[in-house]
This record gives C-alpha cells, structure tokens and sequence, in this order.
C-alpha cells in the first residue's frame, strides 16, 4: 500500500514533460548578403498549453543569429515548415546550428548543425 501511495504521489507532483520539438529537414539559402532558412519540424502539439513556439538560427558560439516565432499551434499540420529570411550571417561562418523550442519544455538541447559554404 505505502508503495501505491508513494507511486501515486510521484506521479501527482511532478510535471509531465512533453517531447521536445525535432528537426526533420533545414534548408538554407543565400540572397545578395543575406540567408533564408526553411526548418521542418514535428511536435506532438496538444493545443495552445503545448505547442512549437519557435526556432533559432546560432552560430558555433551560441550566439542567436536568427529567430523565427510561432504564432499558433500546429495540432493538424505535422510536420509543418515556415522560413526566416533576411538573416545576417558573418561571412566567416561556415556552419551554423538550428535549434527548436516548445511552449512547455522551452529550448531542446537538440540541434541540426548545416554546412553553409
């Protein structure tokens, strides 16, 4: 019974966490100096309590050179692909990382490295 009890009262206290969003496929693009990313992720969106809310273009530093939001959840469209253009990327950045966030889990520790030049 103290088993049952204890069982019950781990599940009840402790949050649920959702999986975190994946990166199927990045896609980017060069125009003039600028780039244009194309990220297709899945994500097991419940509604707006749990949803993708947002991916990020960074450098190898981890420094934030892009971010697209999310505007809305995304329950009957997976996965789904949306693009950020206009992204200034250093000209001595050969590779970049992109990386994806929920609204319950926050930022994956997942991400998709992609050659650029």
């Amino acid at each position: 019974m103290l088993k049952r009890s204890l069982l019950a009262f781990v599940a009840f206290t402790f949050p649920a966490f959702a999986d975190a969003p994946v990166i199927k496929n990045v896609n980017a693009k060069q125009v003039g100096d600028l780039w244009t990313f194309d990220v297709t992720l899945r994500h097991g969106d419940t509604g707006w309590d749990d949803y993708a809310d947002a991916w990020r273009v960074l450098d190898k530093d981890g420094k934030v050179l892009g971010l697209r939001n999310l505007a809305h959840p995304h329950v009957n469209e997976q996965p789904f692909t949306r693009s950020l253009s206009g992204v200034s990327i250093p000209s001595n950045v050969g590779e970049v990382a992109v990386q994806a966030r929920d609204s319950v889990g926050g930022w994956s520790p997942a991400t998709v490295t992609i050659k650029l030049r």
